[in-house]
């Protein structure tokens, strides 16, 4: 063999070794672009507060094309037919009656004041005075007694300084901090420009902690109220604390709400405020895993998240599963509706028909490369139980709207005054912010109820 040739085939073996490494490359490569087009995939179909549990301030900041859950009810925009209407009436007893008689005939100019006047109509101006504060001075006297004992008056027990804001102040401070959501400076001007009362935020800070621990015994009332509740609905968000994560949590019903603050999100909240929950309530929420550990009868997931869960894997995959597992979900919704009391402990037919399609979904063999909605598809495997308990139940909601509607006012707060500096602020809202949600929920006088709550005199 010519050395030529031996060079030759030297460097073809080193080509096919080369080649051979190349090709080994070939199933890493196939494996990295799967891996980048399921992240494509994942950035085009971004979940959002319409197809998730996302919040909206979580959102990008750019118009969205927004696609309601809400099917259209064929109504017309506006005040529908037969609704209650609000007319401004007059008051049977004005304040204040201010008479008007005319002096001079308009025509021909003569002194018409002293002629009989006959009343033919009258209108009527709402307004309010304007509103100054007012300082009581208490004052205590001592005497000598014919036995010779100096006896001294006592200050009643809520005058306990030399100078203190009262029950109407400590009062309206909570209103317009924790119900209307007043950051300090704005609360302070507002005091400021109204009442010519200057409070300094510290100031703001101890009549809120004053007020909140006259509240405590109404608090303990609203907890034991939801633990021996048939039925709870529960939900929880996150909070920043002095630039550190907490938790705000929720448990209501019907008549009333209890909000804590927490450093955990965990069984440890739950065990702290819900020790000895009935055994028997049916606990409505999100699929979070906490949940699950409260010693209850059964549990109600929420089926707005899952419905918003389907709409993200709808516009993810481009598939009819998760449309049929929404479509489910309402009609579900609908028999609810038409469920008479009676109709919930009888065999029924429209139940077994859904329970056959809900075993049908999760039984149904998903193409392996839809990861999320296998995972989805798994999660309500494993709470199956749950997803119909309101069609056995009367007084429980398909949805967890309520806890919701509870825990958005921590957000809003957050939004309005920025994070809360201290946990003990944050404790004072909870209690406080529990208290006004169940005086909402009763049909009670915020104002009022906070106003009793800064005359109550602790034990």
């Amino acid at each position: 063999m010519e050395p030529s040739d031996k060079i030759i085939i030297e460097d073809m073996k080193r080509i096919i070794m080369m080649q051979a490494q190349e090709l080994a490359k070939i199933p890493l490569l196939i494996a990295r672009i799967e891996v980048l087009e399921r992240e494509l995939a994942r950035y085009k179909t971004r979940k959002d507060s319409s197809n998730s549990s996302m919040p909206p301030s979580k959102d990008e900041n750019r118009v969205p094309r927004t696609s309601s859950l809400r099917e259209k009810g064929g109504r017309k925009a506006g005040g529908q037919p037969g609704h209650d209407g609000k007319t401004l009436k007059m008051t049977d007893n004005p304040d204040e009656i201010v008479e008007h008689r005319a002096c001079f005939c308009p025509e021909c100019g003569k002194d018409v004041s002293s002629l009989p006047f006959e009343f033919f109509g009258k209108r009527q101006v709402i307004d309010i005075p304007v509103i100054k504060q007012i300082v009581t001075e208490h004052r205590v006297y001592k005497c000598i007694c014919t036995c010779g004992k100096v006896v001294e008056s006592d200050f009643p027990v809520d005058v306990d300084s030399p100078v203190k804001y009262g029950k109407g102040i400590e009062s309206l401070i909570g209103y317009l901090s924790v119900r209307q959501y007043l950051p300090f400076k704005r609360l302070q001007e507002m005091l400021n420009d109204i009442f010519a009362i200057q409070i300094s935020e510290g100031g703001l800070h101890c009549l809120l902690k004053r007020l909140a621990s006259k509240s405590v015994d109404a608090y303990e009332m609203i907890r034991q109220n939801v633990l021996n509740s048939g039925v709870i609905g529960t939900d929880e968000t996150g909070v920043k604390i002095n630039g550190k994560k907490h938790w705000f949590w929720t448990w209501q019903n019907n008549r009333a709400t209890y909000i804590v603050a927490s450093g955990n999100r965990g069984t440890t909240t739950i065990n702290e405020n819900m020790s000895g929950i009935s055994e028997k309530a049916v606990l409505v929420h999100d699929c979070w895993k906490a949940h699950f550990q409260t010693p209850v009868g059964s549990h109600q997931l929420c089926t707005a998240h899952l419905e918003r869960e389907t709409k993200y894997l709808e516009e993810r995959y481009k598939v009819t599963w998760p449309v049929r597992f929404r479509v489910m979900l309402r009609e579900a919704q609908k028999l609810k509706k038409q469920l008479a009391p009676a109709d919930y402990y009888y065999p029924n037919q429209l139940h077994s028909d859904l329970e056959k399609e809900l075993d049908n979904l999760l039984s149904e063999q998903l193409d392996p490369k839809h990861k999320e909605m296998i995972a989805f598809q798994k999660r309500i495997t494993k709470y199956r139980d749950h997803v119909f308990t309101f069609l056995y139940h009367p007084d429980v909601p398909p949805d967890n709207n309520g806890s919701e509607r509870a825990i958005r006012n921590v957000k809003v707060k957050q939004k309005i005054s920025g994070q809360f500096k201290i946990l003990n602020a944050a404790e004072n809202f909870a209690i406080l912010r529990s208290v006004i949600d169940t005086a909402i929920k009763n049909n009670q006088n915020v104002v009022g109820a906070l106003s009793v709550i800064a005359a109550y005199k602790r034990n």
